[in-house]
């Protein structure tokens, strides 16, 4: 589970038969309405799935914050304590005056920790998909920074794009935090870190947060806690579904599960038909059995192994890994190989 803007966009492509149904939609289903594209398509597959960067519409985003301090979830809370406690450790891996470029910059919270803490940076590139969280966070940084230069990008970071910085000064650092990793399959998290190598040079750095693979229990809590914040976020996909493209879920009908799946190491979030029923949305009716589900998220948990071997698919090496004393989350210092 990660922050809005921190989500790539999913493919665009769409196969035969969700292309004819799509063409044979309202005008709001057309396939350039990413939305409607895809939920029909996910819909329609035998599986049923959604990508997650769907669930952070306005609601969407304010319940993950809450999500974030809820005490089930370890995950924010760990990894700034990180951050905090190996400021100085992070400035000795960053170069003097090095250009910091964050991946899916969301609310830039954790960011001013690092910044804080670096030698005379010289910039600062955010990039994001949210063009209201890139506007806020770019301000508020300036403001706090004001010798630092920042550029941001509006751009999904799994996009063919550049990065602008001429000049002379230190490197270029790449700044990925959170678990987002973890929602990117293998082929993702390559790309990522393949487009990381080009924007960063092979002089450049990076710096990635990692959940750590630890008891299920407490994993699957830190995705269905208590208070039910989880649940109402992931339930929350269908009330935007029936706002915006005319759905008619019945909310109470559907409910939040974490399941925890062996062979791909990772939590994935679940809605559950609680019985056999239909749902009408852009004009195409879908069928839902008792117990069917929609597949949310799915949110991958490495071990410091197995990161290492991804970051070598896509170009790098491991040359620092700070954990906190429970091994719950691990930021990786990476270096060009």
């Amino acid at each position: 589970m990660t922050s809005a803007a921190s989500l790539p966009r999913p493919s665009s492509a769409v196969s035969p038969k969700a292309e004819n149904m799509l063409h044979a939609n309202n005008s709001i289903c057309r396939v350039e309405n990413a939305f409607a594209r895809d939920v029909v398509c996910g819909l329609s597959a035998d599986v049923k799935t959604l990508p997650s960067r769907w669930l952070y519409d306005e609601r969407g985003s304010a319940l993950f914050e809450e999500i974030t301090r809820q005490d089930e979830y370890y995950l924010t809370r760990t990894e700034t304590s990180i951050l905090r406690e190996r400021q100085s450790d992070i400035a000795d891996f960053v170069e003097s005056g090095a250009i910091l470029i964050e991946y899916g910059a969301g609310a830039g919270v954790k960011t001013e920790l690092v910044l804080a803490g670096l030698r005379d940076p010289r910039g600062y590139v955010p990039i994001d998909i949210a063009d209201g969280f890139l506007a806020e966070t770019s301000k508020r940084i300036a403001s706090r920074f004001p010798s630092l230069s920042v550029r941001p990008i509006e751009r999904n970071f799994l996009d063919v794009f550049e990065v602008p910085f001429d000049g002379a000064g230190g490197g270029r650092t790449g700044f990925f935090p959170g678990s987002t990793m973890g929602n990117l399959n293998a082929i993702e998290a390559k790309t990522l870190l393949m487009q990381m190598g080009r924007h960063l040079g092979d002089d450049g750095r990076a710096i990635i947060g990692v959940d750590l693979q630890k008891n299920v229990d407490t994993l699957l809590r830190a995705y269905d806690d208590s208070a039910g914040v989880t649940a109402a976020f992931n339930l929350n996909l269908l009330e935007r579904i029936n706002t915006e493209l005319d759905g008619d879920f019945c909310i109470e009908q559907f409910k939040h599960v974490a399941r925890w799946n062996e062979i791909e190491k990772a939590v994935e979030m679940h809605l559950v038909s609680l019985c056999d029923q239909r749902v009408t949305l852009c004009g195409r009716t879908f069928h839902f059995r008792t117990s069917e589900t929609i597949h949310t998220e799915s949110s991958r948990k490495y071990t410091a192994e197995s990161f290492e071997r991804l970051a070598r698919s896509g170009g790098w090496r491991v040359a620092e890994a700070w954990q906190d004393a429970d091994g719950l989350f691990g930021l990786f210092g990476l270096i060009r190989y």
